[in-house]
């Protein structure tokens, strides 16, 4: 049996590219050249059927070391609590209201983009913050 070098994380989302370009801001991420034979991911878009426009986007680690993110349409709505969803690691080895100092400064950034601040999870030492992107999807502080 062989084990499994790369995965991708894909989200079921209504506008996949806004989607897709809010996590790129989010970690750092970076949209990949469109596919070959297309100048720009306009062209790509228009050789498709009406209904295949705009299905699906995707962004990339620029380093090539964390997973891919993809981005599908569909055409149901967010309606219950994620089963699994994305920690940004932003307070790493840091502890108390060094580590709450860097959630909030992260949290202030992502709020403009169009994260919600959820809560507040803080028993003096350990912090995390709850947040949503924009299409509701929770994620996590770190």
């Amino acid at each position: 049996m062989s084990s499994i070098k790369q995965f991708q994380v894909t989200f079921d989302c209504a506008e996949p590219e806004r989607l897709a370009r809010f996590w790129c801001e989010v970690l750092g991420y970076v949209v990949p050249p469109p596919p070959a034979g297309f100048a720009t991911w306009d062209d790509f878009n228009r050789s498709q059927a009406r209904e295949d426009q705009g299905s699906w986007f995707a962004c990339s680690d620029p380093s090539g070391v964390g997973p891919r993110l993809y981005f599908q349409r569909v055409p149901e709505g967010k309606v219950a609590k994620n089963r699994l969803h994305l920690d940004v690691r932003v307070g790493t080895g840091l502890v108390g209201e060094e580590r709450l100092a860097a959630l909030e400064a992260e949290c202030t950034r992502l709020v403009p983009l169009g994260a919600v601040r959820v809560r507040l999870l803080y028993d003096g030492n350990d912090a995390c913050i709850v947040m949503q992107d924009i299409e509701g999807n929770e994620f996590c502080l770190d």
